[in-house]
């Protein structure tokens, strides 16, 4: 996967998407959002930060992630 400049937008719409599928499936990280110290770091590309959250919401996800991946 290639790393492409993100414009604010890009990665604050990015970041949203994000949260809507999690919600649409049950699942909802608090801290979720853009990374501001990206936009002004040297590496150039704006990132999601996905943040921090608890044990049960670790394992929805990852029940999640298993369901689609075996899709």
């Amino acid at each position: 996967m290639s790393l492409h400049r993100s414009t604010p937008d890009d990665v604050h719409d990015s970041a949203e998407e994000l949260r809507t599928a999690l919600k649409d499936n049950g699942i909802t990280l608090p801290s979720l959002g853009v990374d501001l110290p990206g936009f002004a770091g040297s590496y150039g590309v704006p990132l999601v930060a996905l943040g921090n959250c608890n044990a049960a919401t670790a394992r929805r996800l990852a029940e999640v992630l298993r369901r689609a991946a075996a899709r």
